[in-house]
């Protein structure tokens, strides 16, 4: 059996001196007299090594000290690789921003959102700009809205200074949740495509006037509600 020689937080074999402690294994934990915990370590070839001090009694396995100070290790390995760096990620707005540069800033959110970063749009007010805070705040909201399958608005947009801030975290990883409107959008549209294939089976020849839509049942509803869905 091996001796701690490298300082290391654990406590192995002789180095346990309370009077019992509690193995566990893969067949569940029992208390023993330390002594007798140290005879079955010797008996099996391996170490009795402490793993948890603090308890009462303290936990121990039976192990090899070398193969347990590499499953620590790789553990401790496996938990910083899944930990995910995030950096906070900054979007720049004027409070009168045109839709081209809007849509370019926003895509680039999308990313930032998808790399597992923060986000923190904000709206500079130069000079007398500041009259048209509600027009910036109308702006990080519709701003948030878009992002809201990519993201979680950790602040609502609130004003410092020359600057309104609106923050932002990605969601958790996965396949991003459809927006209820979106639900609704594909939802009429399964609805139209079902609505027109019923129609064409009943009267394939409809007349052009008015069209398919026009003569079937609840179609001038449908096309209205694509036709604003697709709008917004």
């Amino acid at each position: 059996m091996k001796q701690d020689k490298k300082g290391n937080q654990y406590r192995i074999n002789e180095q346990i001196r309370v009077r019992e402690v509690r193995i566990v294994g893969d067949n569940g934990s029992t208390v023993m007299p330390t002594r007798q915990a140290l005879d079955m370590a010797r008996d099996q070839g391996v170490d009795l090594v402490e793993i948890s001090p603090n308890a009462n009694p303290p936990v121990c396995r039976l192990i090899d000290y070398s193969k347990f100070l590499y499953q620590q290790k790789k553990r401790a390995k496996e938990m910083k690789q899944k930990q995910v760096k995030q950096e906070v990620k900054e979007i720049r707005f004027g409070p009168q921003t045109d839709e081209h540069d809007y849509n370019f800033k926003l895509k680039h959110a999308k990313e930032f959102l998808e790399e597992g970063n923060k986000v923190r749009a904000y709206v500079f007010f130069r000079g007398r700009s500041i009259l048209f805070k509600e027009q910036g705040e109308v702006l990080l909201l519709r701003f948030a809205n878009d992002l809201e399958e990519y993201g979680k608005v950790d602040q609502m947009p609130s004003l410092e200074g020359k600057k309104m801030f609106l923050y932002m975290s990605p969601k958790k990883a996965g396949v991003a949740k459809k927006s209820q409107q979106k639900r609704d959008r594909e939802q009429a549209e399964a609805d139209a495509k079902e609505a027109a294939r019923q129609q064409k089976e009943s009267a394939p020849e409809a007349p052009a006037n008015g069209g398919m839509f026009a003569n079937m049942k609840n179609g001038e509803d449908i096309l209205a509600k694509l036709k604003s869905e697709s709008e917004d």
